[in-house]
């Protein structure tokens, strides 16, 4: 029979460390409209530097994969076990903040020099991962289990580059990215840091959000047909008009996801009237609605529910609506052993938590498909996230930097 090493007392990071290489990142990108690292831009590659130089100050020696990625293994005890594998991303979104991405990246690359610092041997080998183009479609991740397509990699970035183009920036070999690829049973599994990017833990007066998984996404375009004709006119009981229609069809959303219980969220997002003149009834509108939340039923669902409420506004209105899925993501649910291990490691912590899902995509999402996933949240201020007014506290991140180090080491004794 197998026996376990005794429980000890929680590990801790150097949280002055910790925050000191976030304080010293803020520069790398700044401009005047907020932080601009986007991926493949001088920026982003000034900021892969500088995340380079961490892992080496850290007595990690980095290497890149095929894609881009940046590696570094703290070597187990026993070689043939897979590794855990924790990280994030470095790259921002245009006039984003410092904190979304870095603060899961250097919290990991902490925790693997504090696993150093203290001599603490894990059976498993430790790998601390720093994904390339996270904001652009999780690139970097996607290329990790295989599922990037060629046409994904003629996509154009913010930068101006394209993904192929952005590879070889990086370092990487667009002939060799097979061999970035992993499958089902190379990683024992993926835990990520990140700030909330929404307000749940701030309002709560929470410490630490347990992630519970990642939504599904549907994105659904909306076209809205009526009738263009004179707005001075046209009396008010003879009109076509697809601006009202769409007023009202967005009402009909929020009053839908509004009443009923649960974390669902609908938006619309992005409304396009034509011909979109002062003295014209808009006789076409094109708009989007996003819709989330971690329940696929539930998400069919509300689908089914807008349609039939286009339906029923367009007879109202004497419009007709069509509706097209952009994006059809399921959700990635993070692995209950995994969420386990994250509220042991707060407990024992003294940490205020709470489970949660992520409203936005992350790597973790893309690694839950071939690893067993977990996410830590740690508090945004105000809600903000991309945005220049993006900001988590110190103590925060230091707080979440310890549930990942401590979560590691539940991970490693299974």
């Amino acid at each position: 029979m197998t026996r376990r090493p005794p429980l000890r007392a929680p590990l801790h990071v150097n949280g002055e460390r910790l925050n000191g290489w976030l304080t010293a990142f803020d520069g790398i990108g700044r401009t005047a409209g907020g932080i601009n690292r986007v991926a493949y831009s001088e920026a982003d590659l000034a900021g892969r530097a500088f995340t380079l130089d961490l892992f080496r100050q850290s007595g990690l020696t980095p290497r890149l994969d095929a894609a881009g990625n940046i590696y570094a293994r703290v070597p187990g005890s026993v070689a043939t076990l897979p590794p855990i594998l924790i990280g994030s991303h470095v790259d921002s979104v245009t006039d984003g903040g410092n904190f979304d991405g870095p603060v899961g990246s250097f919290a990991a690359i902490e925790v693997g020099r504090t696993l150093l610092e203290t001599r603490t041997r894990l059976r498993h080998p430790v790998d601390v991962v720093v994904w390339q183009n996270e904001e652009g479609g999780t690139i970097g991740s996607k290329i990790a289990i295989g599922a990037l397509t060629d046409a994904d990699l003629d996509k154009v970035a913010r930068s101006g580059k394209t993904v192929r183009e952005g590879i070889a920036l990086t370092g990487g070999n667009v002939a060799q990215l097979a061999s970035a690829a992993k499958k089902q049973g190379d990683i024992a599994c993926y835990i990520e840091l990140h700030i909330e990017q929404g307000g749940l833990l701030e309002k709560a007066g929470l410490q630490i959000g347990v992630v519970e998984g990642i939504v599904g996404l549907r994105w659904i375009e909306v076209t809205i047909t009526g009738m263009s004709n004179h707005a001075g006119a046209t009396p008010m009981d003879q009109r076509h008009d697809a601006m009202l229609a769409a007023a009202k069809f967005s009402v009909a959303i929020n009053d839908a996801i509004r009443a009923e219980p649960g974390r669902q969220v609908a938006t619309v997002g992005r409304i396009v009237a034509s011909p979109n003149t002062t003295n014209v009834i808009a006789g076409q509108v094109v708009m989007t609605v996003d819709l989330r939340d971690l329940d696929v039923a539930k998400l069919t669902r509300f689908k089914a529910t807008f349609e039939r409420l286009g339906r029923e506004i367009g007879t109202a209105t004497d419009t007709t609506f069509q509706f097209r899925t952009l994006v059809d993501s399921e959700p990635a649910i993070a692995d209950p052993r995994v969420v386990s291990w994250i509220e042991s490691s707060a407990a024992a912590l003294g940490l205020t938590r709470q489970r949660m899902p992520s409203g936005a995509g992350h790597d973790a999402q893309e690694i839950a498909r071939i690893a067993p996933m977990g996410m830590i949240f740690v508090p945004s201020i105000g809600g903000i996230s991309h945005s220049p007014k993006e900001f988590s506290k110190a103590d925060d991140i230091t707080r979440g930097a310890d549930v990942l180090l401590n979560a590691v080491i539940a991970a490693d004794r299974g």
